[in-house]
């Protein structure tokens, strides 16, 4: 049996790292900071917003985080597709997996997901989406794969996790399916082949070839 696929979305199946430059670079304007480099975001991305804006800005104490999501979150909902993109072969790829059970496990909020999936056209192709709300946990936590997996109906041990960053290897390894990271996203490639993923890819044309 085809196992059930389930995938990151910013460094993943979408470029998203200028709108979130954006919104965190607005963020920090209003918070009084200095600026980053779209790069420097985007190695930051990964762990949910408050570890986003944690890693922008320094600590924050609760007041102070309390603004900076209260500014970020509205923000970026505004903006958060404005010059986000499709990865090469994303749709290709999608495609010619008609017929497994494919989700989206993102720890970004859904909000945000839901509307990023509607304006790339990815909405229809994924029957469930887990994002970094949908539970008291995210990943690297395994619970979101576990989840996803409960709601397709589908076993862990043919499924695989497919991400651009070493937390999507982390938890693809405590859910105990197989984990594909992807070099072409957010996250060196050294950073993704010094965790062993059962499968290193360069892009999802690839991975329709590991998985045939």
């Amino acid at each position: 049996m085809r196992g059930a696929v389930l995938f990151d979305l910013d460094g993943t199946l979408v470029d998203s790292r200028r709108d979130i430059a954006e919104g965190v670079n607005y963020t920090l304007d209003r918070l009084g900071r200095p600026g980053l480099s779209v790069e420097s975001v985007a190695r930051m991305v990964g762990d949910g917003v408050r570890q986003l804006l944690i890693r922008a800005a320094g600590p924050l104490d609760d007041v102070t985080m309390k603004q900076a999501l209260d500014i970020f979150l509205p923000h970026y909902l505004d903006h958060c597709t404005d010059t986000t993109v499709l990865y090469p072969g994303v749709i290709e790829t999608l495609v010619s997996f008609e017929g497994r059970a494919l989700a989206v496990v993102t720890n970004k909020p859904m909000a945000h997901t839901e509307k990023t999936l509607r304006a790339t056209g990815l909405a229809g192709f994924f029957s469930v989406v887990i994002a970094g709300d949908t539970l008291p946990t995210r990943k690297p936590d395994p619970e979101p794969l576990w989840e996803a997996l409960r709601r397709l109906g589908s076993p862990r041990e043919t499924a695989v996790m497919v991400g651009d960053s070493p937390l999507d290897i982390r938890a693809a390894r405590s859910a105990g399916v197989r984990a594909a990271a992807v070099t072409y996203g957010f996250r060196p490639g050294s950073d993704l082949s010094a965790l062993s993923p059962d499968y290193l890819i360069g892009s999802l044309a690839e991975l329709r070839e590991v998985l045939s």
